[in-house]
């Protein structure tokens, strides 16, 4: 089981309290989750009174990353701790890792400084055969405070898992905002001819490890979405050629339909509170947007416009639904109450929009645009302002936020050539300001990327 080292307190109060967290020791009642006991760590003595650093903000960070020293917790185990630590901190581009040599005693804040650095890890790694325990301390190098001290004893398995998790505490204690490290993302993986790709429902770390396949690619397979509550997804499948939306156990590997509907299911979301999911399901030619109760299987209809409305996604509060709906003409987004009701149009941009999905924090909706034969993806408000192009391409689309709404996943695919030559899938990740686009690592293709909340 694993203890939550992060304040019980909103963003808001985290972004006005995180100069004071970076100038004192954190420390708090031991709990247990997950298989990883976590106990906090006292403070070594006070360092000499030292002026006050200014706030860092993410936006600061993009412009110029947090230099931060990480070693290699003692060789092993720990080095490859160091490692995962390490590229979770690099890759989301607010950081600069500088190593460092082991120690899991106070730093040498002059060679600290002189190194550039503004914060410093130390730590170890000890234990040997099933059970391990890490201790990790964070430092402000510039104030000469411990600002984290925690050990965590666990099974051995569990180490790359506990990188993740010190890798969240360093992004909060320094940014002032939940990290999204120790989490997964649900993807289609692709292999085969462009034409006839064998797809796979899958799961993987955020950072691209422990990837492994769910089902064995006997059918076309999509959308998989995470349930914000329980370890379950929601897909689509062709399965026995019927495309209907199934329910996936990641416990125990079962899969059940979701609504046997006449017609096809496909394009889920999950409610907020793990309730219920909407779905889109055709009729007369076009689909129409359905909420499914998961605990009486009871039905809502939602809309009835004679239109394709579909790619439904609810606002983290759960009052309203965004959706792509053709009728207008074209494909464009909307917004209505949660229960159905009048929809109001949002995009108002040259092209067509679809893939609507809202950011957790409820500030910003993702979409996917299409114009002049060019992919964009990018996000607006919710009242349909402030649209801002991430990243373009041959095709990009199917976003996905994380849990604390600063990254997007998404899919990439290039243009096939002759025969399918050429042709790549594959899930970029982007920050929402346009910043650090890269690839995420996979085994094979890929597609339509899902992003898990944080792991209880």
């Amino acid at each position: 089981m694993l203890m939550s080292t992060r304040p019980l307190i909103s963003d808001q109060e985290a972004d006005a309290l995180v100069g004071a967290l970076r100038r004192r020791t954190l420390l708090g009642a031991s709990v247990a989750a997950g298989g990883i006991m976590a106990t906090p760590l006292a403070a070594f003595a006070a360092a000499p009174a030292a002026a006050p650093e200014a706030e860092i903000t993410v936006d600061q960070a993009r412009t110029a990353p947090i230099p931060i020293i990480i070693p290699d917790f003692g060789g092993g185990l720990g080095q490859q701790m160091a490692e995962v630590l390490t590229n979770d901190l690099n890759n989301t581009g607010l950081f600069k890792v500088i190593p460092g040599a082991s120690s899991a005693a106070k730093p040498d804040f002059a060679t600290a400084k002189g190194l550039g650095a503004h914060a410093q890890v130390t730590g170890s790694v000890s234990g040997s055969g099933a059970s391990v325990r890490v201790e990790i301390r964070l430092w402000d190098v510039l104030t000469q405070q411990q600002i984290q001290g925690t050990a965590y004893t666990t099974s051995s398995a569990n180490w790359r898992r506990i990188a993740h998790i010190v890798g969240d505490v360093i992004y909060e204690r320094m940014l002032g905002e939940k990290g999204y490290f120790d989490t997964r993302i649900a993807f289609i993986s692709r292999s085969g001819p462009r034409g006839h790709q064998r797809t796979r429902l899958a799961i993987m770390d955020q950072d691209g490890a422990n990837a492994r396949m769910l089902t064995a690619g006997n059918w076309l397979t999509l959308t998989p979405r995470f349930s914000p509550v329980k370890d379950q997804l929601a897909f689509m499948s062709y399965a026995n050629n019927r495309p209907r939306v199934y329910l996936f156990d990641l416990n125990t590997g079962r899969q059940q339909i979701l609504g046997d509907f006449q017609g096809i299911s496909f394009a889920p979301r999950f409610s907020p509170d793990g309730r219920s999911v909407l779905l889109s399901v055709t009729r007369n030619g076009g689909s129409d947007l359905y909420s499914v109760d998961l605990g009486s299987g009871a039905r809502r209809q939602l809309t009835a416009s004679g239109a394709i409305d579909t790619s439904p996604c609810y606002s983290p509060d759960g009052s309203q639904i965004v959706f792509n709906s053709d009728r207008g003409g074209s494909p464009q987004l909307y917004i209505m109450p949660a229960g159905g009701g009048n929809a109001q149009r949002i995009s108002y941009g040259h092209g067509t929009y679809g893939s609507p999905v809202w950011s957790p924090r409820g500030d910003l909706i993702a979409f996917t645009r299409i114009a002049g034969g060019m992919f964009s993806l990018g996000v607006m408000q919710p009242d349909g302002s402030g649209e801002r192009i991430m990243t373009e391409g041959f095709t990009v689309e199917s976003p996905s936020f994380c849990p604390n709404g600063r990254v997007l996943a998404y899919c990439r695919q290039s243009r096939a050539g002759a025969g399918g030559s050429g042709f790549s899938s594959t899930i970029g990740m982007v920050d929402i300001t346009g910043f650090n686009d890269r690839v995420l690592p996979t085994p094979e293709g890929a597609s339509d990327p899902a992003w898990s909340p944080l792991n209880g």
